[in-house]
């Protein structure tokens, strides 16, 4: 990789608003009411309030949006050469929502150019013949599927880069179309040089054979002889997630003696523990679908989608990296990647295997029970054997910093932290319930005559999937101010097609469950969370909890579920239909994926009514946009309430180091900054290097590297 292309990577951490589709009181993401800072009039018995908004996307004023577009108009202007000018013989133009009909096109499979697309290439650039231009000067970087009713027909999605130079050489006839060609925002974008990502191995390679003499690495001459710089600083990481996998990856190539300390099993152990509580109902506590190698995502769906900038430069160096481990190519280019677990477990085994070359020392079983402080500063960890009960054999470990990666079912470490006054606040999440229906049945909502072309995974389309996101509650202005509490964003939640329900529970007495999915997305079962938004004025009844209340409010309705169950992880369950006519399955119920067995239960008892009738309302509004979906065969499962973590804990922008205890890294989705895998892993990365830096072992610029970091909110951007 060419060091101007390491330079040029600009990334947007998560500083992150709510969950994808989720979090937040306000559908738009902002504060929409301030009204509460102002005095309410009563005129005729009702309350006038006065409300400011700050509009956003769609919602936007006229004359913002018409400002904005003069704006993006100057800055296309300024980044592309002058109509006409010799300049647009060099560098790379970037053609997006070029849209190749389903039936023409040679299915989700193929990632090169075809005719087809050449054609839809050609009507973008208005060159007359598509069979004239050279298939070797276009390259795919995304593919993804539309399949949404106001399209005549289902159609591929691409965004292609054009190199200028090579389409020139090899069609000289094309250069008075690029010549003319205007740039448009989201359609047509010029480029100066290729926008071609490394793989983070790479990237570190460059890096430390361009700076190991200004850092220090290497031995050193010393009155005649060499020898060895100062000792290498001692780095903990706690947990193996892609935070932490990250975090050990940037800090060990940059001379750092990392320490990887997880709790659970590799991925090899961790996937027979899983197998005996699905056939024996055996559970381990450290090692399960929540603990171990890889994190939860390693036995939930492994999903890469992002919200944090599918195509910058740091997401696709997080891609890269799995390919490099053994992820499949296409990662790369389909607009909803997906890894699989049956990927995600070769792929992990690859990359612990890389950090033992590097000299990280893997602990596995090894759980942090507590951390050394001396004088307000992190000076090490207490560890035990997880197989034993806490506290048998205690270690002490000293280290100079503790990076801190645990998951975000990680409770009895939250507790920890709040010995030691580290700052925690609780944070917005979501809960609600796992809806099942067969995939055939999803598969002819969304694709019709089309549904013929899916066969389990393996035929031209796409498994079919849907993302429903639906604002419960809005629009009464003439209720009183506390109307705006009942506003509630519920969603689809790790849609997983041809897939299956999961137990996620840490805890005999708890259940929770998930979905997951395997790479070719071949089961006869489509399942999805559909989860209600959450926030602190829900917790009041578990304020005596404080920072935790949130993690109370989740153990509530997972002790409460369990009840309904009956114990030995039966899990309760409802039709759609009874659940929305408030009535239990009397009747046979549909079969469900889930193997531990299910239960007719009353869930629309299980939350409390504003849960319940906010999922009643959205599977309602759902059923229109997607009619069908209120089926006799669709399945609610309960409970699922680990969407993202309840909790945030406060660290500082720019070194990734607690506000309240020095020497801790809080980072990932357990520490609230992330939420999924590439966003934890981008976050394992930036800290990383921030680490680094003030362990002198990176004296460069972050910034010239990753791009400026966006400002840490505390909400999460997934």
């Amino acid at each position: 990789m060419a060091l101007h292309t390491v330079s040029g990577i600009k990334l947007p951490p998560f500083s992150p608003p709510p969950p994808h589709h989720h979090l937040g009181a306000s559908p738009s993401g902002g504060n929409l009411y301030a009204a509460s800072a102002f005095p309410r009039r009563r005129c005729g018995g009702l309350a006038a309030v006065v409300r400011c908004a700050r509009r956003t996307g769609k919602r936007r004023y006229p004359s913002e949006k018409k400002r904005l577009d003069r704006r993006h108009k100057e800055q296309l202007r300024q980044t592309a050469p002058e109509e006409g000018g010799v300049a647009r013989e060099a560098g790379f133009w970037r053609l997006s929502k070029l849209a190749v009909p389903a039936s023409d096109d040679p299915g989700k499979d193929f990632l090169g150019v075809s005719p087809p697309l050449l054609q839809a290439i050609a009507k973008a650039l208005k060159f007359p013949v598509a069979s004239m231009l050279p298939e070797e000067a276009f390259s795919v970087i995304r593919k993804s599927f539309d399949a949404r009713k106001i399209l005549k027909e289902p159609q591929f999605v691409y965004t292609v880069d054009v190199d200028a130079k090579k389409l020139l050489d090899m069609e000289p006839r094309t250069w008075d179309f690029i010549a003319r060609l205007e740039p448009r925002l989201g359609i047509v974008e010029y480029m100066s040089d290729g926008r071609v990502a490394a793989d983070l191995i790479s990237m570190l390679n460059v890096h430390n054979k361009v700076s190991d003499d200004e850092h220090g690495i290497r031995d050193t001459v010393n009155n005649g002889s060499i020898s060895p710089t100062r000792m290498k600083p001692r780095v903990a990481i706690v947990g193996s997630g892609p935070s932490g996998l990250f975090a050990a990856l940037v800090l060990a190539e940059l001379g750092a003696e990392v320490t990887l300390l997880e709790r659970g099993q590799p991925v090899e152990q961790r996937g027979r523990d899983i197998g005996a509580l699905a056939v024996r109902r055996i559970l381990q506590s450290e090692s399960n679908f929540c603990f171990g190698e890889g994190g939860a995502g390693t036995w939930s769906d492994g999903k890469l989608v992002t919200r944090i900038g599918k195509n910058t430069d740091g997401v696709q160096a997080v891609m890269k990296t799995f390919v490099h481990f053994g992820g499949p190519p296409n990662i790369l280019i389909d607009g909803r990647p997906h890894l699989g677990t049956d990927k995600l477990v070769p792929l992990l085994r690859n990359f612990r295997h890389h950090l033992r070359e590097l000299g990280v020392a893997i602990r596995f079983n090894t759980r942090v029970d507590d951390l050394i402080v001396e004088g307000g500063q992190v000076k090490g960890v207490v560890v035990s054997d997880s197989n034993l009960q806490p506290g048998s054999v205690d270690q002490k470990l000293s280290f100079d910093a503790v990076v801190l990666a645990v998951g975000h079912s990680a409770r009895d470490t939250y507790s920890m932290l709040l010995r030691h006054n580290v700052d925690i606040t609780p944070k917005n999440f979501s809960v609600g319930l796992r809806i099942e229906h067969p995939q055939e049945l999803i598969n002819n909502i969304q694709y019709s005559e089309l549904a013929a072309e899916v066969h389990k995974g393996r035929g031209r389309i796409p498994v079919a999937d849907y993302k429903i996101v639906k604002s419960i509650g809005e629009g009464d202005v003439k209720n009183d101010i506390e109307q705006v509490d009942q506003n509630r964003s519920c969603y689809s939640f790790c849609m997983c097609p041809g897939g299956q329900v999961v137990l996620t529970s840490t805890n005999p007495s708890e259940l929770c469950v998930n979905g997951m999915s395997f790479s070719r997305r071949a089961s006869k079962w489509a399942n999805s969370a559909l989860v209600v938004t959450v926030s602190s004025h829900d917790f009041e009844p578990f304020q005596s909890h404080g920072s935790l209340a949130g993690v109370e409010f989740q153990r509530e309705y997972e002790r409460r579920a369990a009840m309904m169950g009956g114990g030995n992880f039966v899990v309760p369950a409802q039709c759609v239909t009874d659940f929305i006519s408030n009535k239990l399955s009397v009747t046979t119920l549909p079969p469900s994926s889930y193997r531990l067995g299910v239960r007719p239960s009353k869930l629309h008892e299980l939350f409390p009514p504003y849960i319940t009738e906010a999922l009643q309302q959205s599977i309602t509004m759902i059923d229109k946009e997607m009619p069908g979906f209120i089926s006799s065969e669709a399945l609610l499962h309960g409970v699922e309430t680990r969407t993202s973590s309840p909790l945030q804990i406060s660290r500082h922008r720019e070194t990734y180091e607690s506000t309240s205890l020095q020497g801790l890294y809080p980072i990932g989705e357990g520490a609230g900054y992330a939420g999924g895998i590439v966003s934890a892993a981008v976050d394992g990365m930036y800290c990383g290097f921030a680490l680094a830096k003030q362990l002198s072992l990176f004296a460069g610029d972050i910034e010239a590297i990753f791009g400026k970091a966006q400002k840490q909110t505390g909400s999460v951007k997934y």
